[in-house]
């Protein structure tokens, strides 16, 4: 097969800095790699637009003197010798304050009234506060005032040009405008003003399998079409004017054609998925066939199957190509094929360098495996715990859009780097202002609903306030304590000896430590199962009966130690369990595996198996605590969390999720650095 056999060697592992080297020399080629052609609007439409040329005032502001307060103009030579002992006598001129008025005669105290704005009579040179001055009856009912103090020349007036003055430079080119920008550009006289074009970036989402979000729920093989949502609003935010087309289906034809239309009116196209080297994926020949490949696949992670390209534009003023890139339908690798590749080529359209993020530094918590011929960028969450930043990696699957949603930033990891250790220092590029980090309670442990739920009502009732966490198991949340990288952690850990929860672990792995152990809310385990429960699965020893899969917890955590303990009690060997070693990371993946049929049940939490419409086989009550060092419960960060347990409305929202028992909920339990437990 001819086309596959050109695809596959397309499909190259370029570095990023080379694929950027050979796209923008096309670009410069075409004429493209320069600000876009300016345009005059309005200034009501212009915020956030950039400056296409310097613009020089046209008016000084103000263009007269004037004053700047309510009150008299006077000569501020006619004030001096005031005092409080020896006031001086003004006669009041009513009337007009036409710069045309005639100067006092020689000798004469002459005090004109103006209002703060109001100009100047051309004769005066200062302005005395209505405060200041004394109104004054007078025989034959002339107006006077008299002043105790005298003024310096020019006291509370605004001088001509104060602002500005008429030729001088009141923006530079290439200045995004702000709000306060517009006033100047006002002030000095200009109604319009000349800003960069924005440029048009047309979104071609394909694929046979697609359904737009406004349709029925889709049924098995039918996905929701995001990508083209996500990469419309990276576009708009980065100053570009997305044009979102309808779903082309899996037809080389029809795509091609899309793209040919899309050339005639766009600065560039974006064509979402069939970047690959599939049997259905054609961005790679439809580029080729309207014009020039340039690179097919980077050496970067998620977002390897990019699709660099040129296509021909049709005839005109217009430059004679259009670039493509061919997005990859991942929907992490699409977003970040947006930030590595679109926005800088629109902030370049823009005269903007690209953005780049804040920084800083912080402490990897778990090691980082990294391919070795990729830059690799990786997602975390960040916090500041006991003083330092702590950085957890965060799901790497390419199909995760919420681990960008949860990313607090972006960890890169270099080519030819194998990874990161787990206590490394590294830098991360923010998504979030650095204001926010500090400002984040960090969980590590077990995955619980309830810990979804604290988040949602501490971001209601604390603004700027945030819960994030990362679920790597009840046994990793109490090392992750003992290194210092979280405020708390959620374990369920049962003692096979004592029948109880987390203390025996907590003495194992906390050792001399201060420690509060939090009842956060009692749940109910057991079989998850698809409706009408199939293989009438009905206790723990079904778990090694023939004919039955499951899908387990990953090691360390407490619902997998459970498992563990009731295999064991029934002399059940692992090995005996089909699916034992498939492991998920928490109680919604667990079911999400038997809803989709890939198992026949898995062990979880009554809430789990209800929020995906399965049956439930009730085995086990457990306590799910909240483990905090002594040091971070009784911190003010996390004393908002801890109020929650007591508040009404998020007692009652735990309560009506199923299997959840909040009898004891904020009972608390203290452990000794000696090991003493009181409550």
């Amino acid at each position: 097969d001819l086309v596959n056999q050109e695809r596959r060697f397309f499909l190259d592992e370029l570095p990023l800095e080379d694929a950027w080297a050979v796209f923008r020399a096309a670009l410069e080629t075409a004429g493209l790699w320069q600000p876009l052609a300016a345009e005059t609007i309005p200034l009501a439409e212009a915020n956030g637009r950039i400056t296409a040329a310097p613009v020089w005032a046209r008016l000084s502001s103000p263009h007269y003197h004037a004053s700047a307060m309510d009150g008299y103009a006077v000569r501020a030579e006619d004030t001096i010798g005031a005092t409080e002992g020896a006031p001086l006598t003004f006669t009041v001129r009513q009337g007009k304050t036409a710069a045309d008025d005639q100067p006092p005669d020689a000798g004469g105290r002459i005090a004109q009234p103006v209002n703060t704005g109001q100009p100047l009579p051309t004769w005066a040179d200062a302005v005395i506060m209505i405060e200041h001055a004394q109104p004054v009856t007078m025989p034959g009912g002339h107006d006077r005032i008299e002043i105790r103090a005298a003024v310096p020349p020019w006291n509370h007036v605004r001088s001509m040009g104060e602002d500005m003055v008429a030729t001088e430079l009141v923006l530079p080119a290439n200045h995004r405008l702000r709000p306060v920008d517009l006033g100047a550009l006002a002030g000095s006289g200009h109604p319009v003003v000349s800003v960069y074009r924005r440029a048009r970036v047309t979104i071609i989402p394909t694929g046979s399998e697609l359904v737009p979000v406004e349709s029925a729920e889709p049924g098995p093989g039918q996905i929701i079409e995001y990508n083209s949502l996500v990469l419309a609003a990276q576009v708009e935010s980065w100053g570009g004017l997305p044009i979102r087309l309808p779903i082309v289906p899996d037809d080389v034809d029809q795509i091609r054609d899309r793209v040919r239309e899309a050339a005639a009116g766009s600065d560039l196209i974006l064509l979402n998925a069939g970047s690959s080297a599939g049997s259905e994926d054609y961005t790679a020949d439809v580029v080729e066939s309207l014009g020039r490949l340039l690179v097919h696949g980077v050496a970067v992670r998620p977002g390897h199957p990019v699709v660099l390209g040129m296509v021909e534009a049709a005839a005109g003023d217009r430059p004679p190509a259009v670039p493509i890139i061919g997005v990859p339908g991942f929907p992490v690798s699409a977003a970040l094929t947006g930030e590595i590749f679109v926005e800088p080529l629109l902030a370049r359209w823009q005269g903007q360098s690209p953005h780049r993020p804040e920084t800083l530094q912080g402490t990897l918590t778990r090691k980082v495996v990294s391919h070795t011929g990729d830059d690799d960028f990786v997602r975390v969450v960040t916090g500041k715990v006991g003083g330092r930043i702590v950085v957890t990696p965060i799901s790497r699957g390419a199909g995760v859009i919420t681990s960008l949603v949860r990313a607090d930033g972006i960890l890169r990891i270099p080519r030819f780097s194998e990874g990161e250790d787990a206590g490394a220092s590294v830098t991360v590029h923010l998504y979030r202002h650095p204001h926010e980090i500090e400002r984040t309670i960090v969980a590590i442990g077990s995955h619980d609903l309830t810990l979804d739920l604290m988040a949602q009502f501490l971001a209601e009732r604390h603004q700027g306030l945030r819960l994030a966490s990362a679920n790597v198991g009840s046994l990793g949340g109490l090392v992750a304590l003992r290194r210092g990288e979280a405020h708390l952690a959620g374990s369920h850990l049962l003692d096979p000896e004592t029948g109880g929860y987390n203390l025996s672990y907590i003495h194992r792995y906390l050792p001399g430590q201060e420690v509060a152990i939090v009842r956060l809310a009692g749940r109910e385990q057991g079989w998850m199962v698809p409706r009408g429960n199939p293989k009438v699965i009905a206790n723990w020893g079904d778990a090694a009966r023939a004919g039955v899969t499951i899908v387990n917890r990953q090691r360390g955590a407490g619902t997998r130690v459970l498992l563990d303990y009731e295999l064991a009690r029934l002399g059940i060997e692992r090995t005996a369990v089909r699916g034992y070693d498939r492991e998920e990371y928490t109680h919604l993946a667990v079911a999400a595996a038997v809803a989709s049929g890939a198992a026949d049940t898995g062990l979880g939490i009554r809430a789990a198996a209800s929020a995906l419409k399965l049956d439930f086989v009730p085995l086990a009550v457990e306590a799910y605590e909240l483990v905090f060092l002594r040091e971070h419960y009784e911190s003010d960060l996390v004393r908002p969390l801890l109020a929650l347990l007591h508040e009404e409305a998020f007692r009652n929202a735990v309560a009506a999720m199923p299997g959840y028992d909040i009898g004891a909920m904020g009972t608390v339990r203290f452990v000794s650095s000696k090991g003493e437990v009181t409550s």
